[in-house]
């Protein structure tokens, strides 16, 4: 089982990153709070890793910091969640606010994460409330990295497609989370201010 690599970022994607160790590369699917702290091609990163096996096919997730992958491997034990909603719950809020979310309660606000539902979010709540006392305090890493404007568009609305959403309808919220913001906001709350602008 793999649970660490160390090596260059040979190529990323929103949620995809792939990784040279020594010649042979790694695909991980990466939440995309990873995917912007890894930095850019060329970069040496170190990640801790989940293997996840199933019948047809074995997958690396890949996390920057131990809070990213206890909570994935939390949320992934919960009957009905899976890798891809972990990942996607994962990039849909920042992992300490998650934390505090499930420590309130927060029901709503786990609602607005894509891909999570009342049912889903209860079960979250129900699962993890009492288990996430041991890591309220976590860092969860370093802020994200503040790319250009055409690029933080272009990434905006390719992360928007990866939780779910049609191309069309993530571009109308990119540019209308952008229009209301006037100090050039980085990655992470530039993407909240567009699931904001979904929840409308």
């Amino acid at each position: 089982m793999i649970a660490f690599l160390r090596g260059r970022v040979l190529d990323k994607h929103p949620n995809k990153i792939l990784v040279d160790v020594n010649g042979v590369g790694y695909e991980l699917y990466v939440p995309l709070s990873t995917y912007y702290d890894v930095g850019d091609v060329g970069t040496e990163i170190s990640l801790r890793v989940h293997t996840h096996v199933r019948e047809d096919a074995l997958q690396l997730y890949g996390f920057l910091t131990p809070l990213e992958q206890l909570l994935f491997e939390r949320l992934i034990a919960i009957s009905g969640i899976g890798p891809k909603l972990a990942i996607a719950a994962l990039s849909g809020i920042d992992s300490r606010e998650l934390v505090v979310s499930v420590q309130r309660a927060d029901i709503a606000r786990l609602t607005r994460i894509p891909g999570i539902g009342k049912k889903t979010a209860e079960r979250i709540v129900l699962e993890l409330k009492d288990r996430l006392g041991d890591v309220a305090g976590s860092d969860a890493g370093a802020g994200a990295q503040q790319p250009s404007a055409d690029r933080l568009r272009d990434d905006l609305v390719s992360a928007l497609e990866n939780l779910g959403y049609h191309r069309p309808l993530a571009e109308k919220a990119v540019d209308a989370a952008r229009a209301r913001d006037v100090g050039g906001a980085v990655f992470e709350d530039a993407l909240k201010s567009a699931l904001r602008e979904l929840m409308r």
